[in-house]
């Protein structure tokens, strides 16, 4: 497994909420005993750049908005209290107030350790004073690696970030500027901190590889080289300036653990000049393009030694098809994907449209999720890598066949609509459109609460800790006396129904079907065993 991360966003269509806003939502929920819509809609404010915008700089709000998280973290404290001492409360109250408080901390959670956290980071990256294409731009690298750090958990032996900036209102031919471009455009590897001029586009890549490590030690690395890099900050001044990033985290398959075999990869072959002839595209690959080799062949291909991962034709072969295509970057994508063999997620970028996202699955082993946010999409491998900023998603389907009978699909993400349905547009690999509608939309129900990792080295050792809490909580109010003095389970209406129960007990149920995964497997194995 891989994990491929991707944002793609559009200026922002709202202002940044002011201080005394933000801080009566605060006072609202602590007031109505306390409120948890009041919370979520402070969260909801606080989202993308404008929520950027309204923290940076202002350590005295940000004060006063952790003041009163500290005292909604009581409330909740005293909730979770009321709902352990009350024993005469019912099975199916008790599950009411858990809602309750469950929607309580989610919010906390939110507020406190995603936007606050994420406003701390973009200022660490931008600095102070930034304007809003700069905090653009820095939001979608803080949003890309906080993803990313979720996903090394699908594999780490490597991960890198691609940028294309545009609009970046630099002089090309300023002699100060090419010193900087020079020097760093002439690697044909493509390793971490090269640069390519293509068009009117900067492309930036930052990778790090190691087959020894711990989860966050890849993402930190190429912060720090992102925070640092000069001609980044330089591009990305401009009022104008966007960027569109590509991110991957590996576990190596095909080809060995370096910077070279990083993804993104570029299109670029041997014998061939930077940013000349063929249009110039990125691509990331999760799966294997089991036929990888035939296609080198078949396209002739000259690919620099060191380069031995599959991923390489990707970019390569979308960029010769955009040259025979007339510049068709949607035609060139789905002709590219489509002779591929194998399970694959792929997701690619051109210079010539850096607005648009292309996206393709086949197969049932790789997945790919899009999350519509604030003013922006964020594509990963995983509903964890978006829920940090959206719930609503849209999923990839590389298995069922469209109405010709080919299967795989693929999207082209458009940055003019970014986060709404209306920019996305997805054919199957056929070329037939297959459009979205509101029905396909996803919601998720975790947040990043749920799958922190904490102060935990892993998630096995955070599972573990928290199993005696969570064993309680389930109990809470399930277990009771019975009128022989024996101890019997009292589970409520709301989680087994009366109608359920009645057919369970004259027999209409005769199967019951149980589903888990992981160590719930293992506990579904001994319910069915007492079931049966």
């Amino acid at each position: 497994m891989c994990g491929i991360i991707a944002i793609l966003s559009r200026p922002a269509t709202r202002p940044a909420p002011t201080p005394p806003d933000l801080l009566a939502l605060l006072d609202r929920a602590i007031a109505d005993a306390p409120d948890a819509e009041a919370l979520h809609e402070c969260d909801r404010l606080l989202h993308g750049v404008p929520g950027v915008e309204a923290l940076l700089g202002r350590a005295d709000l940000v004060a006063q908005i952790t003041v009163r998280l500290d005292r909604l973290d009581e409330l909740s404290d005293e909730l979770e209290r009321s709902i352990e001492s009350s024993p005469e409360l019912g099975a199916d109250a008790i599950e009411v107030a858990n809602q309750r408080l469950i929607a309580l901390r989610d919010g906390l959670w939110n507020i406190r350790h995603d936007r606050l956290r994420t406003a701390a980071a973009v200022e660490d990256l931008a600095g102070r004073g930034a304007g809003r294409a700069t905090l653009a731009g820095y939001l979608a690298v803080q949003q890309a690696l906080s993803a990313l750090d979720r996903l090394e958990v699908r594999g780490r032996d490597s991960a890198g970030l691609h940028l294309f900036v545009w609009n970046h209102g630099l002089g090309l031919d300023d002699p100060a500027v090419t010193s900087l471009v020079a020097r760093r455009s002439t690697d044909p590897l493509f390793q971490s901190g090269s640069v390519r001029v293509a068009g009117d586009c900067l492309s930036f890549v930052y990778k790090a590889a190691a087959e020894i490590g711990e989860l966050g030690d890849n993402t930190r690395a190429l912060r720090t080289a992102i925070r640092d890099d000069a001609l980044l900050r330089l591009a990305l001044r401009s009022d104008t300036a966007r960027v569109t990033v590509l991110g991957h985290t590996r576990w190596a398959s095909v080809g060995i653990i370096s910077e070279p075999n990083c993804h993104p990869l570029n299109s670029e072959e041997s014998e061939q000049a930077a940013g000349g002839g063929s249009p110039y595209v990125v691509a990331a690959l999760n799966g294997d393009v089991d036929n990888h080799a035939d296609i080198k062949v078949q396209h002739g291909l000259r690919i620099a030694g060191p380069i031995t991962t599959d991923a390489k034709v990707i970019p390569a072969v979308m960029s010769r098809h955009a040259l025979d295509t007339g510049g068709n970057g949607v035609e060139a994508f789905r002709r590219t994907v489509a002779s591929f063999e194998g399970s694959v997620a792929i997701a690619a970028a051109a210079a010539d449209r850096p607005e648009r996202l292309y996206l393709a699955q086949r197969g049932s082993g790789q997945a790919l999720y899009v999350g519509m946010a604030d003013d922006c999409y964020i594509v990963a491998s995983e509903p964890y890598g978006l829920v940090e900023e959206t719930s609503h998603y849209l999923r990839l389907d590389g298995e069922t066949p469209s109405p010709s009978g080919s299967r795989g699909q693929m999207l082209v993400l458009d940055a003019a609509h970014a986060g709404l349905l209306e920019g996305v547009e997805r054919r199957a690999y056929d070329g037939s459109e297959l459009p979205y509608t509101t029905a396909d939309v996803s919601v998720a129900q975790v947040t990043t609460r749920d799958i922190d990792r904490g102060e935990h080295p892993h998630f096995l050792l955070k599972e573990i800790n928290e199993a005696p809490g969570s064993f309680r909580k389930t109990l809470r109010g399930k277990i009771a006396l019975g009128v022989d003095g024996l101890q019997r389970a009292v589970v409520g209406d709301r989680a087994l129904p009366t109608e359920v129960a009645a057919r369970l007990a004259d027999g209409r149920i005769r199967k019951v079907r149980v589903i888990g995964q992981g160590t719930a497997a293992v506990a579904g194995r001994s319910m069915a065993a007492v079931l049966d």
